[in-house]
């Protein structure tokens, strides 16, 4: 049993070292990308710097260039709903730029999985397991350590995205980015309605029911004092600029900036990837209710679609 043992953390020490080996190589390629934007005073569309070292679309190359357009002050970022931070958008912030940060998640398993990385030694990472609720968020955030002056907030948990960040008062990030549910439209400013329990699938079998759309998202960072400056070209994640630190980034509108998902990532009811479009099954969620958060009024989703 001794010998199965040692043979399985030799295995995983293993594994562990080649993906480390490769995370050198993707690193290093990335390098030569920075600096197309880096040295240079041009402005770039997001769709012309997108890459990915980390982060699941091309939001490595969207974050990179906005910390050296604006100069960041305070190397500072937040993270909800980061998985097992093998695949996230503020990873290769933290290992490339050297950056301290605070992630949170949902599940134990996978903030266990984080302090076990090497990761987790090797830079200045606060790993926690917290479902996120408007009531528990400030507390929990001020309770890591991080207060005021922060670079980048980044909300992606699939659920009270605006209600969360509505909410969030202990930090000042000079970047925010949001994830927007594409599959809302861009034709109102909506948003589920606020459950401190929501789970998106119990929510609606497709998955597809959650978040805000990008006008509801853009309504809030104008109440918040943010400029919306651009999305990823896949059409999930949002980026606002504090007003006092655009600088030259151009403020744009959410029609300017709004992108149609292409992934099929809705499901029928045993669970199942039906690689239907998810334009097309999120009328599976028509009668659902949503908050127009511009008239607080609370309507099917079918009008809007």
């Amino acid at each position: 049993m001794k010998s199965l043992l040692n043979k399985i953390k030799n295995v995983k020490n293993l594994v562990q070292f080649y993906r480390e080996e490769l995370d050198k190589s993707k690193i290093l390629a990335a390098k030569s990308l920075i600096n197309n934007f880096k040295h240079t005073d041009r402005d770039f569309n997001f769709s012309d710097i997108e890459f990915s070292v980390f982060s699941q679309w091309g939001d490595d190359g969207i974050i990179q260039y906005l910390i050296h357009k604006l100069n960041i002050s305070n190397k500072t970022f937040i993270e909800f709903g980061v998985g097992n931070y093998l695949e996230a958008n503020t990873r290769f912030l933290l290992i490339n730029n050297n950056w301290k940060g605070l992630i949170f998640d949902g599940s134990e398993k996978n903030i266990n999985f984080v302090k076990n990385d090497s990761i987790y030694w090797k830079y200045n990472l606060t790993a926690k397991h917290l479902f996120i609720t408007k009531e528990n968020i400030n507390h929990e955030i001020k309770n890591c350590g991080f207060e005021g002056e922060i670079g980048i907030l980044h909300i992606d948990i699939d659920g009270n995205d605006f209600w969360i960040w509505d909410e969030i008062n202990v930090v000042n990030p000079e970047i925010v980015i949001m994830e927007y549910n594409s599959v809302f439209g861009n034709n109102a400013a909506i948003t589920v309605p606020y459950d401190k329990n929501f789970y998106v699938t119990n929510a609606h079998y497709s998955n597809l029911f959650f978040g805000a759309s990008l006008k509801a998202m853009c309504f809030l960072a104008e109440k918040k004092n943010y400029s919306f400056v651009g999305s990823n070209t896949n059409g999930n994640n949002a980026y606002f600029v504090r007003n006092d630190k655009l600088k030259s980034i151009q403020k744009i509108t959410a029609d300017e900036g709004y992108y149609e998902i292409n992934a099929r990532q809705n499901r029928n009811e045993n669970g199942e990837l039906t690689f239907k479009s998810d334009h097309e099954m999120i009328k599976a969620c028509k009668d659902l209710n949503v908050i127009n958060v511009e008239t607080n009024e609370l309507v099917p989703l079918k009008n809007y679609l």
